[in-house]
């Protein structure tokens, strides 16, 4: 029997319309930088030449295959394909611009942007033109607002690591992806705008600049963690810590709920069991690095609980911000960043990690077993949000976790190879799948950048984070040569 060829053209289809789109957007940080006047404005205008022609061309030849819906082989396509082509486009501005970034590096930075990482290899931020330092902070607010889409529309369609106990009939796109995927965007997108403006302004109310406070409202609501400053948050202590908190928080609860508070209903948001115990989390860890600070280190109350409400937050969300080098708090709270960095937010969010209702559903499916231990002839089902839960989703989730410590595990051996120390490979391994930003040690870590890791290791690491970003499982699915049995 004949096999039937893949039809590629939707996916090049939303590839190449994305690309026009992102390359149509380099258009505002050309402005900027001819606004601050600056030599390096065609940087931008070469490279929105050059992504638009690419993006359009490709549109236009792959849009007589475009219908309302996608097969499963698609979608897992054009899932990943955003993240890996948007990324090369992105790097450009990098490569054409004042820091004339190699290859490997403007990818990297791209990469790190558009996955919300946080990661850096650039050095003396505040000498970068302002259009750089702009297209920096855009990268990640485009990343936040599209991993929400994916995380709504596409993954509970792929049934990936549980993400499908989220599908609901308000959201079900019933196969139409395509046209859905623009209704649920347009609702989110909304309230993504509308929060961001909010966080620019309060940054502005506590002392930044009108540039400053625009960047990194960008970047605290897409949870991504780029700044202005090689210090990053250190430059700005005191009441934005509380402002970037506030907000970081905001961002990692499900957009979802604040689509329906403002539709009129605030009990979904209430009464919803990740939300409660995400918050419950952020508050035990940050009490207990307070408290830690004042008895263990001396420090005054306000201070220990500020640096501690940033960073713990920071960290969990997987901001990636940094006000203060950690690492010389001891190595209590080390460990704790390091294993609190692998919790991450709320599913449907703009954070990262491995995310909080996963951890419900563990505890939830061990708390069954030591039940079936006790009582071996009794009936026990895990329950979430007052709903039993599948076989279906026990089992992905338990993939999840599964795929994601065999990943942590290789990509450090990785690491290892290409000459980095223990503490560099494992923290840079997990900063990377998790999409945390800063690793530990001396090199990467709050005070470091990626700078000074080598080529083979910059390239190992792009790669983590885009798996990292998309569930691991949708991209790894596609190394399966079953997959392109259509």
């Amino acid at each position: 029997m004949a096999r039937t060829m893949l039809d590629l053209r939707p996916v090049g289809y939303v590839i190449g319309l994305l690309s026009f789109v992102l390359g149509a957007t380099m258009c505002v940080p050309m402005v900027a930088d001819l606004v601050y006047e600056t030599e390096h404005w065609d940087a931008f205008g070469q490279s929105a030449v050059i992504t638009c022609l690419t993006g359009g061309f490709v549109a236009l030849a792959c849009s007589s295959g475009v219908g309302g819906k996608l097969s499963l082989q698609q979608t897992f396509l054009v899932a990943t394909g955003v993240w890996v082509i948007l990324p090369l486009f992105g790097a450009l501005p990098f490569v054409f611009g004042a820091t004339e970034a190699r290859a490997v590096d403007a990818v990297f930075e791209a990469m790190s942007g558009l996955t919300t990482t946080g990661s850096t290899v650039f050095v003396g931020l505040e000498h970068l033109p302002q259009g750089l330092l702009l297209w920096r902070s855009m990268l990640q607010w485009f990343g936040g607002v599209g991993i929400i889409i994916v995380a709504m529309v596409f993954l509970p369609e792929l049934r990936v690591g549980g993400m499908q106990i989220f599908r609901s009939e308000a959201f079900d796109t019933g196969g139409k992806i395509l046209p859905r995927a623009a209704q649920i965007a347009a609702r989110i997108m909304v309230v993504y705008v509308l929060l961001t403006v909010a966080c620019a302004v309060s940054y502005v109310l506590v002392g930044m600049s009108g540039f400053e406070a625009v960047n990194h409202g960008l970047t605290t609501m897409s949870t991504g963690g780029f700044s202005t400053s090689d210090a990053s948050f250190g430059a700005y202590q005191g009441a934005p810590e509380y402002v970037a908190s506030f907000y970081m928080v905001s961002a990692s609860l499900p957009f979802v709920l604040y689509v329906q508070i403002i539709s009129g209903s605030v009990r979904p948001l209430m009464k919803d069991t990740q939300v409660r115990a995400f918050l419950k989390t952020v508050a035990v860890l940050v009490a207990v690095i307070a408290l830690y600070r004042v008895i263990a280190n001396g420090d005054h109350a306000e201070h220990a609980f500020r640096e501690a409400v940033f960073n713990v937050t920071s960290i969990i969300t997987g901001t990636g911000y940094a006000s203060v080098d950690y690492q010389l708090w001891g190595a209590f709270p080390l460990v704790l960043f390091f294993f609190i960095g692998l919790i991450g937010g709320c599913a449907g969010s703009t954070c990262c990690s491995v995310k909080i209702f996963r951890y419900q559903l563990l505890i939830a499916s061990v708390v069954v077993q030591i039940k079936k231990l006790h009582t071996p002839t009794g009936v026990f089902k895990a329950r979430y949000q007052g709903q039993s839960v599948t076989e279906e989703v026990m089992s992905s989730v338990m993939a999840f976790f599964g795929v994601f410590v065999v990943s942590l595990g290789i990509t450090s051996v990785l690491l290892g190879f290409t000459g980095l120390d223990f503490v560099t490979s494992v923290s840079g391994a997990a900063t990377a799948i998790a999409n945390i930003g800063p690793g530990l040690g001396e090199m990467i870590g709050p005070s470091g950048n990626f700078a000074p890791v080598n080529d083979t290791a910059k390239w190992i690491l792009t790669v983590a984070m885009l798996l990292g970003r998309l569930e691991l499982l949708v991209v790894l699915v596609l190394l399966l040569p079953r997959f392109w049995r259509a």
